[in-house]
């Protein structure tokens, strides 16, 4: 095939690409080139300190305004603040320090998944500092005009000693009463869990009825994790799952220009925050009405919540309201187990559809290989074998092209400039020698998808993520440490390049050959096991090319 046509083909495929790209961070989806823009502001502004995220408005009353300024009682927060302790509990894979102003959670440390910089640290994913913001709230609203119920800025005190676990499970429990309402906290931690069992007890110790609502919320800073890579882009921002909407991502740039659009009341469905590998969220009790909101509660300091009535409580009786929070690793059959679409956080995209059977395969190539890198080598093995007979017809085609190579230049030089003369004598020469033009793009075409799919697939799983491979490669996440395999990936895209039809026109080989530098110098930058399917792939590429090549030339 004509290299001008083969260049055209690609141009055109790029294009395509590119552009449902652009669709795609448009309508709230990662980009695949590149970083997406993120909110300015790297520190917590002073007057935007944790206890001062916006107290939500309840669906069925609405709250005063004095609930947005003040604590119950009418201290001034300052003196709240000053009263108020951490309250430090671990488990086997959680550490969680809760702050007794608002009983919310204000720090959690995963110790199981070691930190970006320090492998000696676990990684703290909520957190309370002058770096980042980011905190697991909880509290009731609907009091009358003047009065305050517990929110996540009124003082609570601890009421069960625990503070490691012993046994499969640890209970810690925090106490409020506010405006005739007694709030009671209770959060039930699981041995090897993620998933946290949390209960509101509610009790009206007033002499009138009250009409209370629980929210459950999560508020963040507008910043990137730390060590997110600047040559791909992952999303980092809230999230809503309803039986209606299904799953609704939102980024802080859409609430800050009050865009943001997704299913606001439902009786399903749960709300979370998400960023690379990792994701926080409050599920509701199902087939309870309930609204969802999103808002922007302070300078770079954003608010996700669910706000769901409890009913009438008379004079002495209570209710109890059972939830799950969820904060770790995004771990797909953990996640699905706790709540409908919980594992969707882990999102594809378009490609969903392939993508999921793929990692599927993975997981299961996993438990008999015991290595991911090995998996790797593996499912690109196996990708390769059922795609074989598309390559083999690419590749002979291919071969043709190069075997008449010398005979289209010869017409090149016979009919010079006369491109319709040149254009009739080379499909002249396609129908006498059986070529189809198209023969080595289409096949290649058909494997896009899946080849992207698998793109994502290794660059979302929190699996790879801190995965050793062999020797110099420990963490399959991250860069190659001595550019081994980037390296490796050049050479072999550079062998591909040799194999091919070398282009008539010489800037056009030129481009070709610049082409391993350009794609193989972005690698230096992408994670190690991406790379390594790259590498895997390109090996069994010119392995299958060349046999091709060397049968089409007897």
């Amino acid at each position: 095939m004509d290299m001008q046509r083969t260049i055209l083909w690609m141009i055109f495929s790029l294009s395509l690409l590119f552009l449902w790209d652009s669709w795609q961070k448009y309508n709230g989806h990662p980009s695949m080139f590149g970083s997406a823009p993120t909110t300015a502001a790297s520190t917590q502004d002073p007057q935007n300190a944790p206890d001062q995220a916006g107290v939500p408005t309840p669906a069925p009353a609405g709250a005063s305004a004095a609930n947005a300024e003040t604590v119950p009682g009418g201290a001034p927060q300052a003196q709240q603040a000053a009263a108020a302790e951490k309250v430090v509990v671990t488990t086997d894979v959680l550490r969680l320090t809760f702050d007794t102003l608002g009983a919310q959670i204000v720090k959690a440390e995963l110790l199981k998944h070691a930190d970006n910089d320090d492998e000696g640290r676990p990684i703290v994913l909520l957190d309370d500092s002058a770096q980042r913001v980011y905190l697991a709230q909880t509290g009731v609203v609907g009091a009358p005009a003047g009065a305050s119920y517990p929110t996540h800025r009124t003082p609570f005190r601890v009421t069960t000693p625990a503070r490691e676990l012993n046994g499969d499970k640890l209970e810690i429990s925090f106490e409020a009463e506010s405006a005739g309402v007694k709030v009671i906290k209770t959060f039930t931690l699981h041995k090897g869990q993620y998933a946290i069992d949390v209960r509101h007890t509610l009790e009206n110790v007033s002499a009138d009825p009250v009409s209370p609502s629980l929210y459950f919320q999560l508020t963040r800073d507008g910043n990137k994790p730390p060590g997110e890579s600047s040559f791909y882009s992952t999303f980092t921002g809230p999230a809503i799952y309803t039986s209606e909407g299904k799953f609704e991502k939102v980024n802080f740039s859409d609430i800050e220009k009050g865009k943001a659009s997704y299913v606001k009341s439902a009786n399903d469905g749960w709300l979370g925050m998400i960023q690379h590998y990792f994701a926080v969220a409050w599920v509701p009790p199902q087939g309870v009405a309930r609204t969802y909101d999103m808002s922007k509660v302070g300078a770079n300091l954003y608010a996700v919540r669910a706000i769901e009535p409890v009913g009438t409580l008379s004079p002495g009786t209570g209710s109890t309201v059972d939830a799950k929070l969820w904060i770790g690793p995004q771990d797909q059959d953990a996640m699905a187990a706790v709540a409908e679409g919980l594992d969707l956080v882990v999102d594809y995209g378009w490609l969903t559809i392939i993508a999921k059977p793929l990692f599927l395969l993975m997981t299961w190539l996993h438990k008999l290989l015991g290595n991911w890198g090995w998996t790797i080598v593996a499912l690109t093995v196996l990708i390769k074998l059922v795609f074989f007979p598309l390559s083999a017809a690419g590749y002979r085609s291919m071969a043709r092209m190069k075997k008449v190579a010398p005979r289209m230049q010869a017409l090149k030089e016979k009919y010079g400039d006369d491109r319709q003369k040149l254009n009739m004598a080379m499909m002249e020469l396609y129908r006498s020698e059986k070529i189809n033009p198209l023969g080595g793009c289409l096949p290649m075409l058909v494997q896009v998808p899946v080849f992207i799919a698998l793109y994502w697939v290794l660059l979302a799983s929190v699996e790879m993520r801190n995965a050793p491979w062999i020797l110099w490669v420990q963490d399959l996440a991250s860069p190659d440490p001595w550019f081994i395999l980037p390296a490796l990936m050049m050479a072999t895209m550079f062998l591909q390049m040799k194999l091919n039809p070398t282009p008539p026109d010489p800037v056009q080989a030129k481009v070709m050959m610049i082409m391993p530098l350009v794609f193989g110098g972005m690698m230096f930058f992408f994670p190690a096991g991406l790379v390594l399917y790259w590498v895997v792939n390109n090996i069994l590429s010119i392995a299958q090319q060349w046999v091709i090549t060397r049968q089409a030339s007897q």
